[in-house]
């Protein structure tokens, strides 16, 4: 079943609007009702989740082609900005899943693609992007999982760390070494499309300070079978091939913290209008109006750098500079327009009564996932030396 067929259509400039009305009526009746509760209980949205495969969510960037909406990174930056705003939990779901769907479609065989994106797009497989090892986080290139061949196809031993989706996903794009002695070490670097089964184990579910109700787990692999038709484009390319993947998930997450800037500055402005001390509401005292004006500057300028990212990207060349800034700034706006949101609510913004204690604690996720922000900066760097050069 596509996409179209169950409530969001293939995406065009003018079917826009009405992708982002289906996605406003989701977090109504979805989202905004029951998010606080399974915030605070950990819990995962089984109900949640089974109405955003039926809305096409998991298939929001694959190509129509395999039942997708092959939307533009402009409008899938506005899904997720939206979203966030609401729960930023649940564009985590879509995420990763899409990162690696992005995987499969750019790089993978034709065979691959024919018998894995539809069953992305339904949510029958869905999953993630398994990078993160117990000893490595931003060093990929250190990675110990192994893959070796055998006369069937690679045996993978070792451990991911931090996978979203693991728990309650059933299968993982994972990146191992093929290779122990190549130098340089990336170009031992493989990404094999992982099934659950024999040999592949979740272990625990990390507890977390935000990002609540999503799955973030543990793997371990132990003699896990894969058929060498699951290796995902050429061997040794691994590495190559999820960079390639960052800059629309940077582009995701930088929306996410554009989305979480915004919602900070609404409920603090609904809360300063109607909060009145000395007799007046507190949005009357400039302390508070100083606050509310550096706020709203920093939600539009992050979602001005997000839509200049996602558009440099729709234009087919390299975004990593674009990307990397929007992300840079966006998460950081995210960061200090939570802490803002909570001085200006007081007391009550120490309270889980208020959603901005929730921003508050959401908010540090982005400035350390899809890349820490000091790797965003080398990033920008390099691209600017490499752009401009002397």
């Amino acid at each position: 079943m596509t996409a179209a067929a169950v409530g969001i259509p293939v995406a065009t400039d003018e079917q826009e609007s009405m992708i982002l009305e289906t996605v406003d009526r989701f977090l109504d009746k979805e989202v905004r009702p029951h998010a606080r509760a399974l915030e605070a209980a950990d819990e995962y949205p089984v109900d949640m989740v089974a109405a955003m495969a039926e809305l096409g969510f998991f298939g929001l960037t694959i190509s129509p082609e395999y039942g997708g909406m092959g939307l533009s990174a402009v409008t899938y930056a506005k899904v997720v900005e939206r979203i966030a705003a609401v729960w930023m939990t649940v564009t985590g779901f879509f995420n990763a899943h899409l990162m690696m769907a992005h995987a499969v479609e750019r790089h993978g065989s034709n065979e691959m693609k024919t018998s894995y994106l539809p069953r992305f797009v339904t949510g029958e497989l869905r999953g993630g992007i398994a990078l993160t090892e117990p000893g490595c986080g931003t060093d990929l290139q250190a990675v110990r999982t192994r893959a070796l061949r055998d006369n069937e196809g690679y045996v993978i031993n070792g451990n991911k760390l931090w996978i979203t989706n693991s728990v309650n996903g059933n299968i993982l794009a994972v990146l191992v070494k093929t290779d122990l002695d190549v130098d340089p070490p990336h170009r031992g670097m493989s990404l094999l499309l992982v099934e659950k089964g024999p040999g592949f184990e979740v272990g625990r579910k990390l507890e977390k300070l935000g990002y609540r109700g999503i799955d973030t787990g543990e793997i371990i692999f132990d003699n896990c079978k894969v058929p060498a038709e699951n290796l995902i484009g050429a061997e040794g390319r691994g590495m190559q091939i999820i960079l390639g993947g960052l800059e629309l998930g940077r582009i995701n997450v930088a929306a996410r913290g554009a989305g979480m800037a915004r919602a900070c500055l609404q409920e603090s402005l609904s809360y300063a209008q109607n909060r009145q001390t000395f007799g007046q509401p507190i949005a009357e005292h400039q302390a508070i109006q100083i606050k509310l004006a550096d706020m709203a500057t920093r939600a539009h300028a992050a979602w001005l750098m997000v839509a200049d990212a996602a558009q440099a990207y729709d234009k087919g060349g390299r975004a990593d500079l674009e990307a990397g800034m929007a992300k840079l700034f966006a998460t950081e706006a995210a960061m200090e327009n939570s802490a803002e949101a909570l001085r200006v609510h007081g007391a009550y913004g120490y309270s889980k009564e208020y959603n901005v204690e929730r921003f508050y604690r959401d908010a540090p996720l982005l400035a350390i996932g899809e890349g820490t922000n000091e790797i965003q900066r080398i990033v920008i760097a390099r691209e600017l030396v490499k752009r401009h050069p002397a």
